[in-house]
């Protein structure tokens, strides 16, 4: 597993542009807010799932967003969906639960999950995620996670997430 320095390392060696924050842990997207307020750019929170199949996936949507799962699979192209284990968690992105972000493929084998990240995040000029630890976020471009993902052997998706509508 490459981790947190093989992550900065290539974003070096591919001259990728991004800011570093450190804060304190924050293990839900309700304790991310207050540290949020003070880092401009889209915040995210992400889904470690498996299929009906038993493929693995990790979903990256807006902070705010309150994904549909009964609507998920239909959007993304698999079996219904549940949520993934910790120790599988561990075992594919070499991550405990709190700290996933899409950068984790960076210590999946290439085709041992399947990487969806939220058509408007992939696109946007600044998104915010952690650099495989909840101590910390990193603000790079939609694209920049894109291409990394690719480095890694990884073939992303942008998709459309459906979300529940807000109580």
């Amino acid at each position: 597993m490459r981790g947190e320095a093989g992550l900065l390392a290539d974003l070096e060696s591919l001259a990728i542009p991004f800011t570093a924050h450190e804060h304190a842990a924050v293990f839900t997207v309700a304790e991310s807010d207050a540290v949020n307020a003070d880092i401009p750019g889209a915040h995210t929170k992400n889904l470690f799932l498996k299929d009906a199949g038993g493929v693995f996936w990790l979903v990256t949507v807006p902070s705010d967003a309150r994904v549909d799962l009964k609507a998920l699979p239909g959007a993304i192209g698999c079996k219904r969906v549940s949520f993934g284990k910790a120790d599988d968690m561990q075992r594919l992105l070499g991550i405990a639960p709190g700290s996933v972000t899409p950068l984790a493929a960076i210590n999946a084998e290439p085709g041992s999950i399947a990487v969806v990240i939220e058509a408007g995040l992939a696109t946007a000029e600044r998104v915010n995620v952690h650099p495989l630890r909840n101590t910390a976020t990193l603000g790079l471009s939609g694209a920049a996670i894109l291409d990394l993902l690719r480095h890694w052997g990884h073939v992303p998706r942008a998709a459309t997430i459906p979300v529940q509508d807000k109580p």
